[in-house]
């Protein structure tokens, strides 16, 4: 049976200056990383809200035949909040990468930017394209 050795992390000596200061930097750095995930969290909410006021305003008007600007509106707060949440990715490898965390975050980072770039396809396509949706949030905004 093969074994695999792993090394043993290396102790910090808090009470040095240098086992302070690192100590310090990685609970500021998770702090950081908590901060970035609840601004994705929020944007995240923010793009549900507004996305749903717009389709009870569409639906209150009795005006549903194509909900493109209601789904672009989404769109928009993804793309955005995909953006922080990878950021608060990176930030959690920086501090103590392992080959696991950075394997992690090599698929999340993948599967992300996939997701970002074809949100921003398609917004790119569908504002291209005119639609009565347009006319509705407009009207709906006033």
């Amino acid at each position: 049976m093969l074994q695999f050795i792993s090394l043993p992390e290396a102790p910090r000596n808090v009470e040095s200056v240098h086992g302070q200061a690192e100590t310090a930097v990685i609970q500021s750095v998770q702090w950081l990383k908590l901060g970035i995930e609840t601004v994705g969290a929020t944007i995240i909410a923010l793009g549900i809200l507004s996305a749903g006021w717009l389709l009870v305003k569409a639906v209150a008007k009795r005006q549903t035949a194509d909900f493109t600007a209601i789904r672009l509106t989404l769109a928009r707060y993804l793309a955005l909040a995909l953006e922080f949440q990878l950021g608060a990715d990176i930030l959690s490898t920086a501090i103590a990468p392992s080959w696991e965390q950075i394997g992690k975050l090599g698929a999340i980072a993948v599967i992300r930017t996939a997701l970002n770039y074809f949100l921003s396809k398609e917004m790119r396509d569908e504002r291209h394209e005119i639609s009565p949706e347009e006319k509705i949030v407009k009207r709906a905004d006033a």
